[in-house]
Order: structure tokens, then sequence, then C-alpha cells
């Protein structure tokens, strides 16, 4: 099975509040969105972003919309105010996200 960039499946939206990353998650084509609900679980993103993210990560799914909404706790090395990071804020997050592999047929 080939694998791509998630990044050529869809699109990402992304933010922060405080220590918690938020990353909206939209497929371009109705067709990715059964593949993205079963490749790109809350664990594998929580791998993805290991070494970053402390806390849980939870993901929801928006079916109606189809799109996915993520959740990273303890993500930001205490919140932009006390983070010694250079550059911490949430928006990157999504930018991450979608350099994730997953395998499409």
């Amino acid at each position: 099975m080939p694998r791509v960039l998630l990044a050529e499946l869809a699109h990402a939206r992304s933010g922060d509040k405080g220590n918690t990353v938020n990353i909206g998650l939209f497929p371009y084509r109705e067709e990715d969105y059964q593949l993205i609900k079963e490749q790109v679980t809350a664990e594998r993103v929580r791998e993805h972003f290991r070494g970053l993210v402390e806390g849980e990560v939870v993901r929801y799914e928006v079916p109606n919309i189809r799109a996915f909404n993520f959740v990273l706790r303890g993500a930001l090395g205490g919140g932009a105010s006390r983070s010694l990071r250079s550059d911490n804020l949430g928006k990157c997050f999504g930018a991450n996200l979608l350099r994730l592999y997953v395998e499409k047929d």
C-alpha cells in the first residue's frame, strides 16, 4: 500500500488556549473521511507528537461535516507565557500533523 502525507488528503486548522492545543482536521474528499477515521487515531496523534505533548490526546468525530477535532493537553510547555520553547504556539501543530503518513489504496 502506498503511503501519502496526510496533507494530500486533508487540511488543518489549529490554535491554543493555555497549555492545550486544538487541531481541526478536514478531509478534502468525502471518501477520505473513513480512511482518516481508521488511521489517524488519538493514540497515533499522541505518538506523532511524542516529546511535545505530555498529557492526553482526545479525538472528537464530527461526521455531519466530515471532520475531526483533536485536543492535546499539556502540549505547550505550560502555556505561551510560561514556556521556554522558542516556537510553542498551537498554530504550528496543525501543519505538523499534516506531515503524518497514512496508507492509501
